[in-house]
């Protein structure tokens, strides 16, 4: 009975992550779209800036809604780790997106798909591990 609680709890914990991540990618996604297709901005800082907006959201949300945060833990602490695990997952989403539009040639949309593909399962390892 505890394990299927447990599990029922992962599962709401899992869908409500997709739920933020879903709102967060729009939100990168239209903020990448906007300056670099649009604009004409280089495809890194495009990305950069546009990561950043949606780590903000997603942090706030993420506190706020999806993890159980220890609320023993110092916030500030937990704070400056989701921000090093967030430029950990930017370094990774810029590098993938690189690989994928300079070297490869895709358009920079599918690499930017790829990236996020990556970035979300590490984001839920590293989030649930250090905000709970």
């Amino acid at each position: 009975m505890i394990e299927k609680i447990k599990n029922n709890k992962l599962l709401m914990q899992i869908l409500k992550f997709g739920v933020v991540g879903g709102i967060a990618t729009v939100i990168d996604y239209v903020i990448f779209f906007i300056l670099h297709e649009i604009l004409g901005i280089n495809t890194i800082i495009s990305n950069t800036c546009s990561f950043t907006v949606s780590v903000i959201y997603n942090y706030i949300a993420s506190v706020k809604w999806v993890f159980d945060v220890d609320e023993s833990k110092n916030k500030k602490t937990q704070f400056i780790l989701f921000i090093v695990f967030s430029v950990i997952g930017l370094g990774l989403n810029t590098i993938i997106v690189y690989v994928c539009t300079d070297i490869i040639k895709l358009y920079s949309m599918i690499g930017k798909v790829i990236a996020t593909a990556v970035v979300m399962v590490f984001n839920f390892i590293t989030r649930k591990k250090f905000l709970e």
